[in-house]
């Protein structure tokens, strides 16, 4: 039994805060195949524990089968059966008795006595269209079964929730994808799956960061494509984005810590705090170019060394700063841990890379003619007439 979240998000309560939802038109199948889906999950999901279903079958019920040629013999159909027991166990209110000054109404109905009896449902009769009674039991066969306390429903469709918990130190990104290969595997097509409250709300926003970090990546572009009035040096000042991702990821991988959402956070972080290295170079670069007519090889290097210091001086101020974070400092620390992990690892892996990396870039964008022509060559100034005549 895990404790229960201080914030619900959708779904049904369950024994655990994760659950995967069933679905189907047949409850009968529905209940034939929820109880297999708890043993399969238990049995072969390893990061999962404390499985269970909302699914309590311990309500005793009656299962009336009418035999058809035998209620065809006499006369009677499924609508007269049915009548016959709604008379029996309705209730029904038949009439209204009037006197002077009230009124009664006239309840028709089984003893009370005797309703909460299967063997009541003996005395139960038919009026068949000869007039002749006919005992229920005479064209109806009894079953006795257990049935559920209560149908849930999800939508229009009847439904099974089966919850599960979490093991220390596993993620809920592999649980969820474990558990859905074993439904997928075990469960037939006319059975639905999905998952529900902190479960689906996960899916869905791990669907999303994907095209968020796309996005974020593409806004940069166009802001700098806008700023440089180029379509090359975007290119050359995100060419250290690899190198940061790529650092975030083997610290996670290091510290055993998965990509969750915070670790999401810390690498759109990383393309601000990454590409301001870039373009300390690439700016003073172009100045250089324009202003003293430099070459973009003899440009660059005066950039690198130039913009040295207030790069390391940048870098090391966010790197410190999220060096705390990543220790897991503070309360919640656990949960913003991979948020510092990926920052601080993706700072220092790019800070050895992109001092060499964003140099190379530049000097073969150079190459490219659209982009030497983006970048004006400097022209001798003419002298004045007064100049010229001293």
């Amino acid at each position: 039994m895990g404790l229960p979240p201080s914030l619900q998000i959708g779904g049904r309560m369950g024994n655990q805060n994760f659950s995967i939802m069933l679905q189907a038109m047949n409850t009968e199948e529905l209940y034939q195949w929820a109880p297999q889906l708890e043993q399969a999950i238990t049995s072969q999901v390893s990061e999962v524990q404390d499985v269970s279903t909302d699914m309590e079958m311990k309500s005793p019920r009656i299962d009336l089968v009418i035999n058809r040629d035998k209620a065809a013999m006499v006369g009677l159909n499924a609508t007269t059966v049915q009548n016959a027991l709604y008379d029996a166990l309705g209730p029904k209110w038949s009439s209204t008795i009037y006197g002077d000054v009230s009124q009664y109404r006239v309840l028709l109905e089984l003893n009370p006595e005797y309703q909460g009896h299967i063997d009541s449902l003996e005395k139960v009769a038919f009026k068949a269209p000869n007039g002749s009674l006919v005992p229920l039991q005479s064209v109806i066969d009894f079953k006795e079964t257990v049935g559920p306390q209560s149908i849930n429903h999800s939508g229009q469709l009847p439904s099974v929730s089966v919850s599960f918990g979490l093991k220390p130190g596993v993620s809920l990104g592999t649980a969820t994808a474990h558990v859905k290969q074993v439904a997928d595997r075990l469960l037939p097509p006319t059975i639905s799956t999905s998952f529900e409250g902190q479960a689906k709300v996960f899916q869905q926003s791990m669907s999303n960061l994907g095209l968020l970090l796309f996005i974020a990546i593409g806004v940069v572009y166009i802001v700098l494509g806008a700023l440089y009035e180029s379509y090359i040096h975007p290119i050359t000042i995100l060419s250290g984005l690899p190198s940061a991702g790529l650092g975030a990821l083997i610290t996670l991988w290091a510290f055993g810590n998965e990509l969750n959402i915070y670790s999401f956070v810390g690498l759109i972080m990383l393309i601000g705090l990454v590409k301001k290295n870039a373009i300390m170079q690439i700016d003073f670069a172009l100045d250089a170019e324009r202003r003293l007519g430099l070459s973009p090889t003899e440009a660059i290097r005066e950039g690198c060394l130039v913009r040295f210091r207030p790069i390391m001086m940048t870098t090391m101020c966010a790197l410190f700063g999220s060096v705390p974070i990543a220790l897991g400092f503070g309360a919640g620390g656990e949960a913003r841990r991979p948020l510092g992990l990926a920052v601080v690892g993706g700072l220092i892996v790019s800070q050895l890379i992109t001092l060499y990396l964003t140099p190379v870039v530049y000097t073969y964008m150079a190459a490219i003619p659209t982009f030497s022509r983006s970048v004006p060559t400097a022209r001798p100034i003419p002298a004045s007439p007064t100049t010229a005549r001293s």
